[in-house]
């Protein structure tokens, strides 16, 4: 079986243009060494694939690798037979098929010197046959679209991060703590073999590109929560910052590749990202909804009337700055950073620092539309009290059964990345309201129970054939009561009023 695995990789290698037919016996022979064989089993007989084969042998690709894996586990070449192990080892394997980053490189050079739009075909089709992005996970990802009356919203539930076991669990807690690479955005990740709490990275290449007169990597998510999903990440390991320059570097990005829109998190916890520590961008080939949404109320700034800007339809608080000239939108963009950083509005509930605490900050979105640019800044504050510990602007408690985790970058653009406890809770809830279950009681389901009782009676008929669509569309609209939730200024005439006296501040 192993030998057969080994050659129906090779043939994927070929396929897909991961592996040259020069480098076919190459190739075969360091597959046979890290499974510890001597030779192939049919050395006489050519390895060959072509272009037409390249569909084919991607569907088996999960199934190759199994067999590969089911063979190491049974000669004792992994230290567990749990999916932490395997990925590790899986990635090894992969790996031989890699090219060295200075080839992807120049390949990535060769495809831009025709076009942005080929050199990010080239590299992202490349991060998905080497297996860094794990098509076979991805797509087993929950994907549906529910209507607001701010536009469709894009909700997801996350099936693509494998849950770690407990053994795995309790082998990361007892390793040795490793300040190697510092952290999963590294440059250093590039080849890495990975640990029990590092994933491995042998497959994975990075491109370096300039911004801002500064080396940065580009790369795309191995999750890919939405088409083309780029990480655009600083090569020293520095915490990430909301100022002139991160404006500077989006838009920087954004003229080399015009086809992408690129977005930073906020700087601060709650309304930050997962990972405040190095600085870094996400971005992509995908319109938000946040993009979709229009402006509803236009305003000007006296000294920048040339850039066209106003407040957008959207649940959180954003302005939308737009025109030909990126420069004219940065300095507009540092003015009311300035401002807002500093903003005090006691009878809308915003402050700038208590306790010498910084409050408010900005998630902003930089993208290209037409002949003209935009830049989308969203007002973030991170202030706590009693009632809402983790957060004023932040999923209320009664949202938290569905969303508890930070609102970032890419929910406050629309896009729903929800746990994937949902995949197996949503499915037993169904079934618990049309058995009519006790749902309050349930273990497990409980904290869904007040949901249910609040949305079910607006439902005349709910059975086997609809309660699945049900249960999304309520999903969804928690998710957009999560974004308002998360809004400095609600859409309320209260709250219209106060996002006017911020804007008034500008002058």
């Amino acid at each position: 079986m192993i030998q057969n695995s080994i050659r129906e990789l090779v043939r994927y290698g070929l396929a897909t243009g991961l592996v040259e037919p020069e480098d076919t016996i190459y190739t075969t022979n360091r597959l046979l060494e890290l499974f510890g064989l001597e030779e192939p089993e049919d050395a006489e007989t050519p390895i060959t694939a072509d272009k037409e084969e390249e569909p084919r042998l991607v569907e088996k690709l999960e199934g190759i690798l199994k067999d590969m894996l089911d063979y190491a586990a049974e000669k004792g070449l992994l230290e567990n037979d749990s999916v932490v192990y395997r990925d590790l080892f899986d990635t090894k394997i992969m790996s031989v098929l890699v090219a060295r980053p200075s080839e992807i490189i120049r390949k990535f050079r060769e495809c831009y010197a025709v076009s942005p739009e080929a050199a990010t075909e080239y590299f992202y089709k490349f991060s998905q046959d080497t297996d860094y992005i794990r098509r076979y996970r991805v797509c087993k990802d929950q994907k549906w679209v529910t209507p607001t009356p701010y536009g469709d919203l894009d909700i997801t539930i996350n099936l693509s991060k494998p849950e770690k076991d407990p053994k795995a669990i309790a082998a990361a807690k007892n390793a040795k703590q490793s300040g190697y690479p510092k952290c999963q955005l590294c440059m250093e990740n590039e080849g890495y073999a990975g640990r029990v709490n590092h994933p491995a990275r042998q497959n994975h290449r990075i491109i370096p590109i300039t911004i801002n007169g500064g080396q940065w990597g580009f790369q795309y998510s191995p999750y890919v929560y939405y088409n083309e999903h780029c990480i655009v990440f600083n090569s020293k390991h520095i915490p990430m910052k909301i100022e002139h320059d991160t404006f500077v570097k989006l838009f920087d990005f954004v003229k080399l590749f015009p086809h992408y829109m690129l977005g930073s998190n906020a700087d601060l916890p709650i309304v930050g990202g997962s990972i405040l520590s190095h600085d870094h961008f996400q971005g992509g080939h995908y319109e938000f909804p946040m993009a979709k949404a229009a402006v509803d109320t236009d305003f000007t700034v006296k000294g920048y009337e040339d850039v066209r800007a106003g407040i957008v339809n959207w649940p959180m608080s954003v302005i939308r700055l737009a025109g030909p000239d990126s420069d004219r939108l940065i300095s507009l963009a540092d003015v009311i950073l300035e401002k807002w950083r500093g903003y005090t509005d006691e009878a809308a509930f915003i402050y700038a620092e208590t306790n010498g605490e910084p409050h408010n900050t900005i998630t902003p979105i930089a993208r290209k539309r037409g002949g003209n640019y935009e830049l989308d800044l969203v007002l973030r504050n991170n202030i706590t009290t009693e009632e809402h510990p983790f957060g004023v602007y932040h999923p209320h408690a009664k949202l938290h059964h569905i969303k508890k985790e930070n609102i970032g970058l890419i929910e406050v653009m629309g896009l729903a990345v929800l746990p994937s406890r949902l995949d197996g809770e949503m499915a037993d809830l169904e079934k618990a309201i049309l058995d009519g279950a006790d749902i309050r009681s349930d273990e497990v389901l409980g904290k869904h129970a007040d949901w249910v009782e609040e949305f079910l009676p607006q439902y005349k008929e709910v059975n086997a054939g609809n309660i699945h669509e049900i249960i999304q569309k309520e999903i969804g609209k928690v998710f957009m009561e999560v974004l308002e939730d998360a809004g400095v200024y609600k859409r309320t005439e209260e709250g219209r009023k106060a996002f006017g006296r911020f804007v008034e501040s500008l002058n």
